[in-house]
């Protein structure tokens, strides 16, 4: 496949993208950089293999975690695009539909 073509199935895919898509990469940041979410005196070791993130996306997304650690999930989408390398796009474009998942795992970071 051309990098040519690739792209344009990404431009197709990013088309099919909504906020909601970008706030739940947000979180599932947050938790993949601290699955403890903040809580002092808990560290939890996750390997993220085993949930299907390949490790240059799981740096990836463990910066935008550090990133917006404390931030709303409501990140505008081209801000976060821009921040993705092109094997965290392509993983993201892939799995959007399936992210939320992490909240139901892991604890949130917002929840009070």
């Amino acid at each position: 496949m051309s990098q040519e073509h690739n792209e344009q199935l990404q431009i197709e895919q990013l088309a099919s993208l909504k906020p909601k898509h970008f706030a739940d990469l947000i979180r599932a940041a947050q938790l993949i950089f601290d699955p403890a979410a903040g809580l002092s005196g808990r560290h939890v070791e996750v390997d993220w293999q085993e949930f299907g993130i390949p490790r240059d996306v799981e740096q990836n997304l463990k910066s935008l975690g550090q990133q917006y650690r404390y931030a709303s999930p409501h990140v505008p989408g081209d801000l976060i695009w821009g921040q993705l390398t092109p094997e965290a796009r392509i993983w993201f474009l892939n799995h959007k539909d399936e992210l939320w998942q992490f909240e139901e795992i892991f604890p949130a970071l917002d929840e009070d």
